[in-house]
Parts: structure tokens; C-alpha cells; sequence
């Protein structure tokens, strides 16, 4: 047996032995969300500009309806609509993910219910072919699809904070989110420097599948974001989209008036 193999099993042995279920915590709201309508581009690597987009949320009582939509210079579409409760702590109770066009791997549409555990996912497959998956999973209670980017200004940047997400490979998968920060940066903005703080996003996979990901290098990247230090809000993000995808820089934008 090679020895990359041996190392590789022994491994996924240990790791069966060693697990156990990990306690689900919500993150407790410090600052109560309110109406936003912003705007957005994503970049690659070399700062071009790929998509632009917006960001828009609205409450309504302890709820707020928030989503994301970015139009690709492609024509690719990538969206996110969440429904959430801010009712001392955050709690996601309905999300979609849509995605598709030439800039992802796949086209595919991501649904859940955090009330009824029902997860529906359809994709195409590599051959073309149209498939659906649909699941009854135990979502924990600290899920937190699609409300990073709102959520992540209540984190605690003194220690780190656990979160879970359910993830497509296609078939859905709970993964959990380390996110701690790693310090100060600064920005300017209309000339003003400001201070934002840093965090890092491990991603978690768990279990003798997270072992196997690391031995054989399919670790998922992590996950940067900044947040303003003052009044914490969401500035920037460098992140994949979707499984194995490029890192793609979101940001915020300025609305630019005609003349």
C-alpha cells in the first residue's frame, strides 16, 4: 500500500473515533438592523470589475427580508434572499440561493426552511442534465446563509465565534464557520481615513471528510471581510462564490448621477 494511502486512511480511522457534535450557539444581537439599499461590484484577483449589483434589506418588526443580486458583464446572474429574526439573537428562517450563467461551474438554485428542515437544491450537471435533490435535514440553529455580510458586525473581535452554514457539493452539507479577527486595517473613503477590522472565516467541513479534505489539499480557502470600526458595516469581502471557485472580491460602490 502506498504511503500517501496509509497515511490517508489512518487518518479518516482517528478521525471516526474522534467525533462528536458540535453545540450550536446564535450569535446574540448587539446592533438592531434597519432598512439598507446599497450598492456593490465583485472583482478578481487583478481589481477588474466581473459584476455589479445591490444589497437591499427591510424590516419588518423583529424580521428583516435582506437580499444580494449581481448581474455578470457575462450575463451570469448570482442571487440571495434571506428572511431572518433579530429578536436577541439572529436567527435565519428562510433562504435561496440562485446562481447561473459561464462564470460558475453550475447552474443552480439552493432552498431552505430552518421551521421544517427542508433543503431543495436543482442543478446541471456536467453532461447538461437537469437534477433535484431535495432533503430533510436538523438545521442547527446558528446557521447563518446569506446573513454573513449583516451578522459578522455583532462578532465579538476578542474571541472566536462559530457559526454554520449549509453548503451545496451538490448534495447538502452543514459545515461550520470559524471566524476570528486578526486586527486593524486602514481605508480611506472621500479622502477620510478610517479604521476597519479585519476578520478571517475558516470553514470547518468536520468529521472524516473535513481529515480527507486536508490530506488530499481540498481544504476550502478562508474568507476575508472587513468591517468598519466606528458604526460596524459591512466593507469588503474576498471569497469564492461557489465550490472550487476563484477568489472574487465584493465591495461596496458609490451611485454615479447623470449629468
Amino acid at each position: 500500500m502506498p504511503i500517501g494511502t496509509y497515511k490517508l486512511l489512518r487518518c479518516l480511522a482517528l478521525a471516526s473515533l474522534a467525533c462528536v457534535a458540535l453545540r450550536s450557539e446564535p450569535l446574540p444581537v448587539r446592533h438592531t438592523r434597519g432598512f439598507i439599499h446599497g450598492f456593490v461590484v465583485l472583482k478578481d484577483v487583478d481589481d477588474k470589475i466581473l459584476a455589479s449589483g445591490e444589497v437591499v434589506q427591510t424590516p419588518s418588526g423583529s424580521r428583516l427580508n435582506g437580499g444580494m443580486t449581481l448581474h455578470f458583464n457575462d450575463g451570469s446572474v448570482y442571487q440571495e434572499t434571506t428572511v431572518f429574526s433579530q429578536r436577541r439573537v439572529f436567527h435565519l428562517l428562510k433562504y435561496k440561493q440562485v446562481q447561473k450563467g459561464p462564470s460558475f461551474k453550475r447552474d443552480e438554485a439552493l432552498s431552505l426552511d430552518t421551521a421544517t428542515g427542508n433543503v431543495t437544491i436543482q442543478y446541471t450537471d456536467k453532461d447538461g442534465k437537469e437534477k433535484n435533490i431535495s432533503d430533510h435535514l436538523s438545521l442547527p440553529a446558528d446557521l447563518a446563509n446569506g446573513i454573513i455580510p449583516t451578522v459578522i458586525a455583532d462578532v465579538d473581535p476578542r474571541a472566536e465565534t462559530t457559526l454554520a452554514m449549509l453548503v451545496s457539493t451538490p448534495k447538502p452539507r452543514v459545515v461550520k464557520l470559524k471566524i476570528a479577527a486578526s486586527g486593524e486595517e486602514s481605508y480611506s473613503g472621500a479622502g477620510v481615513a478610517a479604521k476597519a477590522t479585519h476578520y478571517i472565516i475558516k470553514i470547518d467541513i468536520g468529521g472524516v471528510t473535513g481529515v480527507a479534505a486536508k490530506v488530499l489539499g481540498k481544504q476550502p480557502p478562508p474568507v476575508d471581510i472587513w468591517v468598519t470600526k466606528e458604526a460596524p458595516t459591512f466593507l469588503r469581502s474576498d471569497a469564492p462564490l461557489y465550490e472550487d471557485g476563484p477568489i472574487w472580491r465584493i465591495e461596496l460602490a458609490s451611485p454615479v448621477w447623470r449629468k
